[in-house]
């Protein structure tokens, strides 16, 4: 199942909108790298741990 993980579920000084899905893996990296270069946090195993519990299911669109 493909995974989201949307930037407006946490609000930020920066009112960020971008929203990543993808397989899990690739939403990691990607959200990783976003939060990284984006919002300034440091990609390390303990926040990609922490971003792994932020992502959710994508909502099905082929009902």
């Amino acid at each position: 199942m493909r995974k989201v993980m949307d930037c407006r579920d946490y609000p930020s000084e920066m009112n960020c909108t971008l929203a990543i899905s993808g397989e899990e893996e690739e939403v990691i990296a990607a959200a990783a790298q976003h939060a990284a270069t984006v919002h300034g946090h440091e990609d390390t195993p303990e926040f990609r741990a922490s971003l792994r519990g932020m992502i959710k299911d994508e909502a099905s669109q082929h009902a």
